[in-house]
């Protein structure tokens, strides 16, 4: 038992699968500008325009302009992390494959299992924060869906009580068929959706910077204190923790570089433009990020960002409306703009996923359907669906709080291991051609692995026994089904 658990895959074999080439093989079509939009496509999204509010009213106040900053650190670290992966074993999997290669099959399990957190659960988190602002759209025309079926049966306002999120449910089923049509189409599609919001949010800190009220971060940083949600939640707020607490919440808003990596495959020259994508795509979202926490949170004051009714809900077009007199056009375009870039992300987060399942279906972890090809398209298609089904159970029956932190929670969890990983590797395999390589390491990795274990501690206690519970599901199935179906355990 204890072989099976430790038991690596192989990099001459890795290597060997990157290579292939033909029918049932993924279609190598990205080059280094598709990748590093994918990397923004992925990342500038609900965590920007939505995490933000939340980690304002929740958790630190004005000083979520710090919490970003100490997110951005513990990303750079995983990111170099990740480019020295992807570089040297340039295969769809992201984290999944570099721990079977580092760690062991068991820990392989375990990563793969929890990415789904980071992808899937990530994908339907952003799919509700779509169907918050598809909504607004609809009122600029005199119709609205009601609150009912636009929100969860866990969710109420204004003694009206939620149902299910269809407009959540739709966005991810018309993405779904997108990917299943083409990696190159859905890249397009993404490239052009990335100049737009790129653009607005360029537009919303230059034109909102002259608009700030230096009332609003003042105090920089609240003093610490317990503050209760709406749903009965209780965070630390104010003071470190609340830093702390707030950079796992935004840390959502970072999670999409690494989805680069889940591309490798599909990449024309990937021990090149991989670390291009990956490195590039997350320094241009950081200094972007902070500009625009600082200004956001000096537009409006926290009370706004608590009011479910005002603030909570579209709360960049709603600080625009209220605080920018004369920028209603603003407001309007940030509210297209930020439409499109939530089916980016929710685009590239579905793609992520499917094929991190490809990888884990390829080595028998997970049944064959996951890795079967469409005959025309050469996608994994039938994985695209069937995420789809579980996606759309999350986004329409599960809040977006809850499901946001989760996947946080789990894309930290993700990054700890792929700091150690590097770190393994390089002692390990130090021969094997690396197309970038991780300087100043293992103080990089360590960094690494501190900075994203602090932000976890600053999720507190609920999101703990979240994962928790989630492994334990993952780890029936491993026991359950994987073991006996590896196909490194078949072939000893």
């Amino acid at each position: 038992m204890a072989s099976a658990l430790s038991r690596t895959k192989s990099i001459d074999r890795l290597l060997a699968e990157a290579s292939a080439t033909g029918e049932g093989t993924l279609k190598r079509t990205l080059g280094p500008w598709s990748l590093v939009a994918l990397g923004i496509g992925a990342i500038i999204g609900a965590g920007l325009f939505v995490r933000t509010a939340a980690a304002i009213a929740d958790r630190a106040g004005p000083s979520v302009t710090l919490a970003f900053i100490v997110a951005g650190i513990g990303c750079a670290f995983a990111g170099l992390c990740y480019a020295e992966f992807a570089s040297m074993i340039p295969v769809a999997g992201s984290a999944y494959t570099y721990s079977y290669a580092t760690m062991g099959e068991f820990m392989a399990w375990i990563i793969g299992w929890d990415l789904v957190l980071e992808y899937a659960v990530g994908a339907a988190t952003v799919a509700i924060a779509w169907s918050e602002y598809f909504n607004r759209v609809l009122g600029w025309f005199g119709m609205r869906i009601p609150y009912a079926w636009t929100h969860s049966p866990f969710e109420s306002a204004g003694g009206e009580q939620g149902m299910m999120n269809i407009p959540a449910v739709f966005i991810l089923l018309l993405l779904s068929l997108l990917l299943i049509r083409g990696t190159r189409e859905s890249a397009f599609v993404n490239s052009l959706i990335v100049v737009l919001k790129v653009s607005i949010v360029l537009l919303v800190i230059g034109l909102g910077w002259g608009y700030i009220n230096p009332a609003n971060h003042s105090p920089l940083i609240p003093d610490a204190a317990l503050y209760t949600t709406p749903q009965g939640v209780t965070h630390a707020y104010g003071g470190i923790m609340g830093i702390l607490g707030a950079a796992g919440v935004v840390f959502f808003a970072y999670i999409g570089f690494d989805a680069v990596s889940t591309a490798a495959q599909e990449a024309k020259n990937p021990s090149r433009d991989m670390p291009i994508g990956i490195l590039g795509s997350l320094v241009i979202c950081t200094v972007l990020y902070i500009l625009f926490a600082y200004v956001l949170s000096g537009l409006a004051p926290v009370a706004d960002f608590r009011n479910p009714t005002l603030g909570r809900e579209a709360s960049v077009a709603y600080a625009i409306t209220t605080y920018m007199p004369g920028y209603a056009w603003l407001s309007n375009a940030v509210t297209v703009a930020i439409l499109a870039g939530f089916s980016s992300v929710i685009l590239v987060m579905l793609l992520g996923q499917s094929r991190v399942f490809y990888s884990m279906s390829h080595d028998g972890l997970v049944p064959k359907v996951f890795s079967e090809i469409h005959p025309k398209y050469r996608t994994p298609y039938k994985s695209n669906l069937l995420f789809f089904v579980f996606t759309a159970l999350f986004a329409a029956f599960i809040p977006g709080d809850v499901v946001g932190e989760m996947t946080s929670i789990g894309t930290l969890f993700a990054f700890i291991l792929v700091c150690l990983g590097v770190w393994m590797m390089r002692n390990r395999r130090p021969d094997i051609p690396r197309g970038f390589k991780v300087p100043a390491l293992p103080v990089v990795a360590i960094l690494g692995v501190i900075t994203c274990g602090a932000m976890i501690y600053g999720l507190g206690w609920t999101n703990w026994m979240r994962l928790a519970g989630w492994l334990v599901v993952g780890m029936f199935i491993y026991f359950g089904y994987s073991i006996k179906h590896s196909k490194l355990n078949n072939e000893r």
